[in-house]
């Protein structure tokens, strides 16, 4: 195999500077500092997940990544009217929905699309008259690819976790079968119409199995960046994290255009 296809995209998640700015108060470390600082070490876009109780990335980031950044702004939502009025506010080039509970430390599985058809349809449909890319942050289930598509939200994020756990544990067997789960449902979607990103969990040693998916077309990784960050700088953990994705699709046999 020889196939040529565009550069796999790389999206920037800056969450948990805000989170660490939090923990003491104050302005420092900016957030919107490091998203200038990953995209001039080759980030091609930022991702910011505004959360119901502003644990990390606060309205005043939003409004400032939106004026400051000459990248695509990917901004992860709740379906939930308060958050549909930011997004429709801000326009960013992008809107993730993905679930959201209180009591989590993270995003815990996909959104069930499926299920919650008639409760997304409505957040689909107005962002998208907005002009802003829609993407649903979901399981490798060609269930919820099915609703995804049925939607026509343009783009689904395939959730990485279980992949990135079974690697953790040192579990070979299943992360086989996790990575072969997100092919498949990479495949499935982009034969539904469908562009494909994925990502949480994602590290050095987990990101290539995923970068050599022919179908997927950007990654967004944050937590572990800006663990990285702390020891060598945030400019050495995204350029070898953009060298690792490179590599991988060589790897591959595909070429990165």
């Amino acid at each position: 195999m020889n196939e040529d296809r565009l550069r796999l995209r790389l999206g920037v998640n800056i969450d948990h500077v805000a989170t660490i700015r939090n923990a003491r108060g104050g302005r420092h470390p900016d957030p919107v500092r490091a998203a200038h600082m990953a995209v001039e070490a080759g980030a091609d876009g930022i991702t910011a997940h505004l959360r119901e109780d502003r644990r990390h990335i606060t309205d005043d980031d939003i409004a400032r990544l939106s004026a400051e950044i000459d990248r695509p702004l990917n901004l992860e939502m709740a379906a939930t009217e308060e958050m549909l009025a930011i997004a429709l506010r801000h326009a960013p080039h992008a809107a993730c929905i993905v679930p959201e509970r209180r009591e989590e430390r993270t995003t815990e599985g996909g959104l069930d699309v499926a299920g919650g058809h008639n409760h997304i349809a409505p957040f689909v449909a107005r962002l998208a008259e907005a002009g802003i890319r829609v993407s649903l942050f979901i399981e490798p289930e060609a269930r919820q690819v099915d609703a995804a598509a049925g939607l026509r939200a343009p783009v689904v994020e395939l959730h990485t976790g279980a992949y990135c756990e079974a690697a953790l544990a040192g579990d070979g067997p299943r992360r086989e079968r996790e990575l072969a789960r997100l092919r498949q449902a990479a495949a499935h979607a982009a034969e539904a119409g469908l562009e494909v990103h994925a990502g949480h969990g994602l590290t050095f040693e987990t990101v290539g199995g995923v970068a050599a998916l022919p179908a997927v077309a950007e990654l967004n990784i944050g937590h572990f960046l800006i663990g990285e960050a702390i020891f060598g700088g945030l400019d050495s953990a995204v350029r070898r994290m953009r060298a690792a994705i490179d590599t991988a699709q060589r790897r591959a046999g595909v070429s990165p255009g």
